[in-house]
């Protein structure tokens, strides 16, 4: 069956870069692993960042598991972001790229004493704390170290309609604490540490600003309140980031200065000093590629498949949350669309990356190019399942391509 479909917004960008466009049909691989790649369009994010940075409303992190490479990260430092850590790793990895420690938080849930000593000793001063456990870790690690970092309380909320999210959303997580939990606590009991702020973050992906601020005005009520109990002063709310990317092309784009304009007023009504937002796949997404080529074509149960030479191995997302990266065919092709089952190389249902439209004149060998993959594409991965290659990594800037990882053959990694 025959579908018609307007070229997407992310399609349309792609094709009017007419540099870049060319770039990528005249790659040539750089070794014989090389079967699929990333590319990162580094000219068209700063573009972007400095739309993001154009306000004085909230503090803007960059939430490193999105997109971890160092040409990334060197990006946003660039265009003045701070840097969210979630594990010994990326610490490393942000601290690589020259940035300084004061301006990076460490989150995730799984902090022990030994890490929270690791980050204090290699300067970090502001931590997001998830558990009594780890709260009590760092002061006695702030009392050795003769220092006294800022700290916010993670904080785990309900709501009776909730749903399902990737984060969360009302399901019970690891991440942080109930407010009737929080409340046994109280300020004073930890000397060593400036206990000054709280941090929600329990909607993935959201693609709607007026459930948005919803979200985050009924937050402000319970936050504030367990400030007031637990006898701290309410200076910094960090409401995560969970701001979607429209992968279903769906026309549900989030407005940025409406996000703006609702997080002023939330601003204002927790009366906080600083709002701070942790931005990942809103940050980056739309400034990556990955390209794929066709391994077979085939009709089943009047069922239109491609197989591809990778999959849910470079690409894992579709099979965790059921969306699909937007796809195209890299070359020109002026035939009718129709929807084909797009599969991976892996022994497994799973490895599908949707039902998707294209050319029907696609065939063993073109080459697909995926959008919206600057986030959460290399590092989610599963690279190492059937022992296939590892994905190449290029960036695009000013008018040249340049491998930053080459591929590699699973003998790289198997021992």
């Amino acid at each position: 069956m025959s579908v018609n479909t307007k070229a997407p917004a992310w399609l349309e960008q792609f094709k009017a870069d007419k540099t870049f466009q060319p770039n990528l049909l005249a790659h040539q691989p750089s070794n014989e692993h090389e079967q699929a790649y990333f590319v990162y369009h580094l000219d068209a994010l700063k573009a972007h960042l400095t739309q993001l940075q154009q306000q004085d409303v909230i503090k803007l992190w960059f939430a490193v598991k999105a997109n971890p490479l160092s040409s990334i990260i060197q990006t946003l430092d660039g265009a003045g972001f701070n840097f969210d850590v979630a594990s010994s790793g990326e610490l490393s990895q942000v601290l690589k790229q020259g940035i300084s420690s004061d301006r990076i938080l460490n989150t995730g849930p799984a902090k022990s004493k030994k890490q929270l000593t690791d980050f204090v000793q290699q300067g970090v001063n502001t931590f997001v704390v998830e558990s009594i456990n780890q709260l009590n870790w760092l002061n006695e690690v702030a009392k050795e170290q003769e220092v006294k970092p800022q700290v916010l309380l993670r904080v785990q909320l309900q709501w009776p309609d909730g749903e399902k999210n990737p984060l969360g959303g009302n399901s019970l997580t690891p991440f942080g604490l109930s407010v009737d939990e929080w409340q046994s606590i109280h300020v004073d009991s930890f000397p060593q540490l400036d206990i000054c702020g709280l941090h929600i973050f329990q909607w993935g992906n959201m693609l709607s600003n007026e459930k948005m601020y919803s979200l985050w005005q009924q937050m402000v009520e319970p936050l504030v309140g367990l400030a007031n109990h637990i006898g701290m002063s309410l200076k910094i709310l960090d409401l995560g980031g969970g701001l979607g990317i429209d992968y279903l092309e769906q026309g549900q784009k989030l407005s940025w200065q409406t996000i703006l304009n609702d997080l002023a007023d939330i601003k204002a009504q927790a009366k906080v000093e600083e709002l701070w937002l942790e931005l990942g796949r809103f940050a980056v997404a739309e400034c990556g590629y990955y390209v794929v080529p066709v391994v077979d074509r085939k009709l089943n149960y009047q069922q239109e498949q491609l197989v591809l030479a990778a999959g849910i191995n470079h690409l894992l997302r579709p099979a965790i949350t059921d969306q699909p990266f937007p796809v195209s065919l890299l070359r020109d092709s002026s035939a009718q669309a129709q929807n084909f089952d797009i599969h991976g190389p892996l022994c497994t249902s799973m490895d599908k990356l949707g039902r998707l439209p294209l050319p029907q004149d696609v065939k063993v060998g073109d080459q697909l190019i995926f959008g919206y993959a600057g986030a959460y594409g290399f590092t989610e991965s599963m690279p190492f399942f059937l022992c296939h290659q590892i994905a190449a990594e290029y960036v695009y800037s000013q008018g040249k391509l340049t491998e930053v990882r080459a591929a590699e053959s699973a003998d790289w990694y198997l021992r």
